[in-house]
């Protein structure tokens, strides 16, 4: 019995050992079909080839560098008069990662490998046959086997060309690669010509900008965004509560105090609040989606950045607050007003029109992930989304602002309501002063003007608090100010408050963070006396610092950290160490920017995760120094020329992401493509570093 079983399994060595001996298939079948099952003589179809691929193995795609090692997936045509090829192969959405023995990126497939060639029908039987070349690897024992099948597309039905001259063939039509066409149809087929040629197929020169990075954005992108998917009433829902969440942004606070001032002697004020409501969600609506599409996505950064837009604001919040102080009273001409006292029921809502439409100019810097989304898909086709969102949007925020309209009139409700209100109207004059230099800082931070660093605007800021201060102490007076004999026990209140801020923005001025005015304020880089430097004898040099990179004395990092300012830079250098890279869509005008870099990136769990495990690129949309004539180009999403820096990153965040809104990030491979989905503003860092993780980790596997 003993001897029976040693012979059985000795047996059964030899046979395991004689069929390893023996040659292996590649671990690939295949089928092919076209994309449609019938077409007009001289119109184009897709050949879809699809390879259904064995457990644990994966096969090499045809779109990377053809000289790093691996065998390509190539097709090659038996070439006749029956058809003709059009443009290259293109695999549909092949994965990435980075193969140790080859030292760089490939390309592959798993589980199911779909490619796609356009021919162009010029016979009513073609006959379209070949041959292809492909290699499958075992990720179990790294066995890798090439392989080779020759293939045949029948049962295509061809009709007479169409003889209508206004009918053009449908070029490169294709179908889903999971929804392949019906059932082949047999048909006869002609014979080969005699001097059949060989035509190799592959599409390893395709740039990386036209494989499946565009698409693998997009459907990643889709899952974060309320643009894409899911019901009209859960999008405008969705719009609403951004609006509500975009009211706490600093680009909306200066409105408020005069709103509050322009609606303190109005008469009837309860009719003209209501109407500066509406007013707010019919001018937001109709800029966010009508000049959008006519324009672009670009005029909302166009609003915020350019310094015509941020100068002209600054303006009239000066001269708003110095009329506050008494300097000078903004009156109409006589004449104009004698005419508006004969039509009064008639008169008197320009100003109430001018204040909406200042509202929502002003508020467009900050509107947030939301706003951008909407006006891509406004700029790219969509109708009734983009109203219903915008509508949503704005309504959020005309509640809390007709509430605002209202409060003056609550105020002369109010019993002996005496010289107090001058005293209001005085202190939102210092507020105006001191909010309107962030417009002034917006466009010396995008022009580089480095007039309004970030001391000098904190200086600003603490003398004109400081004055406030001594206001409410009763120890400064305005014009139209009485005497004060005694100080109230609320403008005591007010006045500790406001030296209490004043002297939390002291330690500012040599470097404190103060994290929560990060918006606000000039980025931390334009300080230039920062005790929290590290000295450069004590701070461990960088890799990076050794590179050379564009754009290095125009953009810095905060908090110390080395990267590039440059994408293609990025992921050039991104290779070469082997890191995933981190994408900063960002902008010198956006405020939600400032403060994710101040609360978030601050963190230290987020701050060594963006240090240690990432390449950082950081993109600035809204930047105004012009490329070089020769890197000039014009984008493919809207037909304008692309000059600037910023122009050209913002073009490359509308294509490539589908997106426009600051801040975006996105955590992307060598090649640009998106490992997980990207995350806009969120001051949870918690939420942040979960985030760096999951792109480490989606890295790590391809």
């Amino acid at each position: 019995m003993k001897r029976g079983i040693i012979f059985i399994f000795s047996i059964c060595l030899f046979v395991t050992g004689l069929a390893h001996a023996q040659v292996q298939k590649a671990k690939a079948h295949w089928t092919y079909t076209f994309s449609k099952p019938e077409v007009k003589k001289g119109e184009t179809v897709d050949l879809v080839f699809t390879a259904t691929i064995d457990k644990d193995w994966y096969m090499y795609s045809s779109d990377f560098d053809p000289d790093l090692g691996p065998m390509l997936t190539t097709f090659t045509f038996e070439k006749n008069n029956t058809f003709e090829v059009v443009g290259k192969l293109k695999p549909q959405n092949p994965k990435t990662k980075f193969e140790e023995v080859w030292q760089g990126n490939v390309r592959y497939f798993e589980g199911k490998g779909v490619f796609k060639q356009t021919v162009k029908i010029l016979a009513d039987n073609p006959v379209i046959k070949g041959a292809s070349e492909y290699q499958t690897c075992s990720h179990v024992s790294g066995l890798c086997i090439p392989g080779g099948d020759d293939f045949e597309f029948k049962g295509l039905k061809v009709a007479a060309a169409a003889t209508s001259a206004g009918e053009q063939p449908n070029l490169g039509a294709t179908a889903p690669a999971d929804k392949p066409s019906a059932a082949p149809v047999a048909a006869p087929t002609a014979p080969a010509t005699p001097n059949d040629t060989a035509v190799a197929i592959s599409a390893s020169d395709i740039p990386a900008t036209t494989n499946s990075a565009t698409t693998a954005a997009t459907t990643i992108e889709a899952s974060e965004t309320p643009v894409a998917d899911g019901s009209l009433w859960g999008f405008a829902l969705a719009a609403f509560l951004s609006g509500l969440v975009a009211l706490l942004t600093p680009c909306v606070f200066p409105i408020i105090p005069m709103t509050v001032s322009f609606f303190t002697n109005q008469e009837k004020g309860k009719f003209k609040a209501f109407l500066y409501g509406i007013s707010i969600i019919l001018i937001y609506t109709l800029i966010g989606t009508v000049v959008s599409r006519l324009n672009g996505p670009a005029f909302a950064n166009f609003l915020s950045t350019h310094w015509l837009p941020n100068l002209l604001f600054f303006a009239i919040f000066i001269t708003f607050g110095l009329s506050f102080l008494g300097l000078f009273e903004i009156v109409l001409p006589s004449g104009f007003v004698n005419k508006m006292d004969q039509k009064a029921d008639q008169g008197g809502y320009a100003g109430v029109f001018f204040m909406a439409f200042t509202l929502v100019l002003v508020s467009f810097s900050c509107t947030g992930p939301i706003v951008g989304s909407l006006l891509v898909a406004s700029a790219g086709g969509e109708v009734v989304k983009p109203i219903v969102g915008m509508a949503a949007f704005s309504a959020a925020f005309a509640i809390p602002f007709t509430s605002f309209a209202l409060f003056p009139q609550w105020l002369k409700s109010l019993p002996k309501s005496g010289g107090w209100l001058n005293t209001v109207k005085v202190v939102l004059g210092f507020l105006e002063l001191a909010l309107a230099l962030k417009f002034f800082s917006i466009a010396d931070q995008v022009y580089h003007w480095h007039l309004l660093d970030r001391e000098i605007y904190l200086a600003f800021w603490i003398v004109i608090f400081a004055l406030l201060g001594f206001y409410l102490l009763g120890k400064i007076r305005t014009p139209h100010d009485s005497p004060i004999e005694k100080v109230s026990v609320p403008r005591l209140l007010l006045s500790i408050i406001t030296f209490t801020f004043v002297v939390y923005m002291l330690p500012g001025m040599w470097g404190a963070p103060l994290k929560a005015l990060a918006g606000y304020l000039p980025p931390q880089s334009t300080l230039d006396f920062d005790l929290n430097k590290r000295s450069a004898a004590s701070a461990t040099p960088s890799a990076i610092s050794g590179e050379t990179r564009k754009y290095a004395d125009l953009f810095h990092l905060p908090h110390e950290l080395e990267g590039f300012f440059d994408y293609q830079e990025a992921l050039a250098y991104a290779k070469k160490v082997n890191k995933p890279v981190f994408i900063d869509f960002t902008g010198h005008g956006c405020v939600n920017c400032r403060e994710m870099e101040a609360r978030v990136w601050v963190d230290p769990a987020v701050l060594q995760r963006l240090r240690d495990d990432y390449v950082i690129v950081a993109l600035y949309v809204d930047d105004k120094t012009e490329l070089p004539e020769a890197q000039w180009y014009t984008s493919k999403y809207d037909n304008k020329a692309k000059k600037t820096i910023g122009a050209q990153n913002a073009d490359l965040q509308i294509v490539k992401y589908n997106n426009n809104a600051q801040p975006h990030y996105c955590l992307v491979d060598h090649e640009g493509n998106l490992l997980v989905a990207p995350k806009n503003y969120d001051l949870d860092p918690a939420k942040f570093a979960s985030f760096l993780d999951s792109g480490k980790a989606a890295f790590a596997k391809n």
